[in-house]
Order: structure tokens, then sequence, then C-alpha cells
């Protein structure tokens, strides 16, 4: 893997002062006109930055060195590409000078047009049937042909390997140790267990963490409704990775919200119904990541304070529970479509 930061993993944007994200922008032919502000993320930076003279504004996403290939974050500008090009509502990066891509003082980066919008309501059912109808055009898109240079979604990368990581690491108080060790190995053998039930699910290309977040909704313009503005994450992986995440609430909820997400997911895109016995297990995959995700990014200042909760026995007694809960979860019947 190519590492394009001079930065320390302890820090790795360090460098990256507003003086640097305003001369990269203008290395790539784009007069700043000083306006910066920092917008919501962790596993990047992403910035708004005003361009002739606050005209008009950019969006500049600055990519962690090291997580990604050059050629894995060149398949996700090309995804996104595809799917504008199939009239999905996407935002792929700009093409300055025929590239997406580009580095700047040991960074690279990529800029996207500004997209406004609001946070989905997804009480309305009319919105769930929308953002299905959404998924499944991009799942169409999707499916139509691998990643080759993207991770899959798996048992491995998401339960794995980061129980493993955890249970190497000082983050465990030792009086927890043993109890984490013992729920989190019950709870990926019941993720075997669901994906036995399911048997061999298609994988496809997905965005991979479709949540409120990363919905952005508009009621004017040229294409009103739901676009997603953040693929870093997209991989290979089960459709229902892409549905799982906008269920809430009790089981009878999660039930109707589901149906509302599949009316319109199966106008555009087949769903095979197998795919609904890993839900849970999904869930359960992405507590276990999420718990490493954290303690890898430690050493980055933004993780401490955004996650001051991360360093204390209260949270590992809280994750233990949230396993244990999720054991019992999927071994009851999965939502039925």
């Amino acid at each position: 893997m190519r590492r394009m930061s001079t930065a320390s993993d302890a820090a790795p944007f360090a460098d990256l002062s507003p003086d640097a994200v305003l001369n990269a922008i203008d290395s790539v032919g784009l007069a700043t006109s000083g306006t910066l502000l920092a917008l919501n993320s962790y596993e990047n930076r992403v910035f708004q930055i005003g361009v002739d003279d606050a005209q008009r504004f950019v969006v500049a996403k600055f990519y962690r060195p090291a997580r990604w290939t050059d050629a894995q974050i060149l398949e996700e500008h090309a995804f996104t590409q595809e799917l504008a090009a199939a009239e999905v509502p996407a935002v792929p990066p700009l093409s300055i000078e025929g590239h997406t891509l580009h580095e700047q003082g040991g960074y690279r980066f990529a800029v996207y047009p500004r997209r406004g919008g609001r946070a989905p309501e997804l009480e309305d059912r009319s919105v769930r049937e929308w953002l299905g109808r959404f998924i499944g055009r991009i799942h169409a898109v999707g499916s139509r042909q691998p990643f080759a240079q993207r991770p899959t979604l798996d048992l491995e990368s998401f339960g794995v390997e980061p129980r493993d990581y955890v249970l190497a690491s000082r983050w465990l108080p030792p009086e927890l140790r043993e109890v984490y060790a013992g729920v989190s190995s019950q709870a990926l053998d019941e993720v075997r267990r669901c994906q036995d039930r399911a048997g061999s699910v298609p994988a496809i290309r997905l965005h991979g963490d479709v949540h409120v977040g990363n919905v952005l909704w508009t009621d004017a313009g040229a294409q009103p409704g739901p676009h997603f503005v953040d693929f870093d994450d997209a991989r290979m992986g089960p459709a229902v990775q892409d549905l799982w995440m906008l269920l809430s609430g009790p089981r009878e909820e999660r039930q109707v919200q589901l149906a509302d997400l599949l009316a319109g997911y199966e106008d555009f895109a087949e769903f095979d119904h197998r795919e609904l016995l890993l839900v849970e297990a999904l869930r359960t995959l992405r507590l276990v990541h999420y718990s490493a995700w954290i303690a890898r990014r430690w050493d980055d200042p933004a993780f401490p304070a955004a996650f001051p909760w991360f360093d204390t026995p209260r949270y590992w007694e809280q994750k233990i529970l949230e396993l244990r809960e999720q054991v019992a979860a999927m071994q009851e019947p999965a939502l039925a479509a």
C-alpha cells in the first residue's frame, strides 16, 4: 500500500493546517476565497471551502493515510460516477484535468460539489419507500459487476479480527476481559449460525454505511428526495447491509419499516429474502468492529475528544450487555417482509 502522508500514525492529520487545506485546493486550479469550515468527520478530514470569491463552495475530503490504496479510492470514485451516469443521485467527486484523486503536501484528497439537505424523516412511510427505491437503484447498478480492489464485509474482517485486536489491546479492564472474550465468542458463533441458515447469498457493491447521517434530503431542485454524500465505506457485501441500519424501535415497528423499504426497493432490484436472516448478525458485526475502530484510532486527537466515554469500564460493560442482547436477538425468528 502506498503511503501518502508524512504525518505520524499517532497524529495522521497533524500537518493539515487551514493553510495546507487551502493550498491543496489552490493546487488543482480552484481559486479559494479563504472561507473554510470543518465538517463532521472522524475517519477522514472534510472541509467546506469557498471558491471564486465565495460565490460557490466545494467540499474537500482528505483521506486518512494508509487506510485505502489509491486503487481502492479510485474504485470508490468510479462507482459514484457510474451511479451518476445512471441518474442515481449520488455525489461523485469533480474530475479536474481528468483526475478525481489529488495529492498535495503528503495528503491525498478529492473535491466534491457541495450538496445541501436535511436528514430524512424516517417516521414518514412515503420517505421510507422513497429511500427503498433509492437504495434499490444503487444496488441495481452495484450488482452489474464486483469491486476488484475494495474488500468484502465478512465475518473475519468485521468480527474475528476486530475481536482479537480488542482482546490483545490494553482497553479491556482486567476484570471484564474474560467476560468480554466469552460473550463475544458466543456472539460470533451465532453470527456463523445465521450465515449458515441464510446460505449462500450474493455479494454486490454497496454503499456500506447507510444511516441517516449519510443521507441528505432535498425538497427542491432537479432531483428532489434523498442523495448520499459519502461512499468511503463502499465494499462488497449482502444487499441487506444497506437496509438494516434504517430500522429502529420495537420489533413491530421494525417490521413495518422493513416492509416500506422493500416496497420501494423491489421496484428497481430483486431482494433475496434469505438475507433477512442476516440482519441481527450484521448488527452484531458492526458492534464488534466499532469498538476496535475506536481503539485503533485513539491516538488521533479527534477520537478522545469525540468518544471520551470509551476509556471507561462503563463502556465495556455496556458492550457486553449489547452483545448478550444480540445473542438473544440472533436466536429469534428473522423479520418477515
